[in-house]
């Protein structure tokens, strides 16, 4: 069955899915679940939902951890998800840093047209991206998206900056963001 747009969610990871931290999250150990997020993304699978997550992890090109470590966090997040009963569908990653001038670190939207691809869409327009920061927001209105801010790892910062979220929804973390899609969407 082909997906539709408007029932496709793009997550963040850090922030959003587990615990975030501003020195990196650098090994296996470091990355710890939040369990409602889990749980929401078996949620999201089980209402008929197509959920991707896009993540900037420029501690790969900083030297901080290679795409092995990377590989072996989203594996374990792919198990947690399963054991839940829900299914990420693509996972895109932007390993560079700043100034290394790429087109998919967000706020820029080539994560974004990565998932696009991988899932064969036609367009983004109406589908939903959640993060915990502007630039994740950023990202996903440079291709119809539309904005979902938690409140979970850097969201309450960013709420408070306030800057550049007039089109978002405000959600305390991803659990009652499903909730509510789940009832509405």
């Amino acid at each position: 069955m082909p997906i539709s747009a408007s029932r496709l969610v793009i997550l963040d990871r850090d922030g959003v899915i587990n615990q975030d931290s501003d020195h990196y999250v650098k090994s296996l150990e470091e990355w710890v679940a939040y369990p409602t997020s889990i749980a929401a993304i078996g949620e999201l699978t089980r209402a008929g939902f197509t959920v991707a997550i896009a993540t900037n992890q420029s501690g790969i090109g900083r030297g901080y951890f290679d795409e092995q470590t990377l590989e072996a966090m989203h594996d374990k997040l792919e198990q947690l998800v399963e054991n839940a009963e829900g299914r990420i569908a693509h996972i895109a990653y932007c390993p560079h840093v700043p100034d290394d001038d790429c087109h998919c670190r967000k706020p820029l939207p080539g994560l974004l047209l990565e998932i696009q691809q991988a899932l064969g869409l036609d367009t983004l327009e109406g589908s939903w991206m959640v993060g915990d920061s502007l630039r994740d927001l950023q990202a996903g209105e440079a291709v119809g998206c539309q904005s979902v801010l938690v409140k979970t790892g850097k969201g309450q910062r960013t709420l408070e900056k306030g800057q550049g979220l007039k089109n978002a929804r405000v959600f305390d973390d991803l659990a009652t963001f499903t909730d509510w899609l789940c009832r509405n969407g």
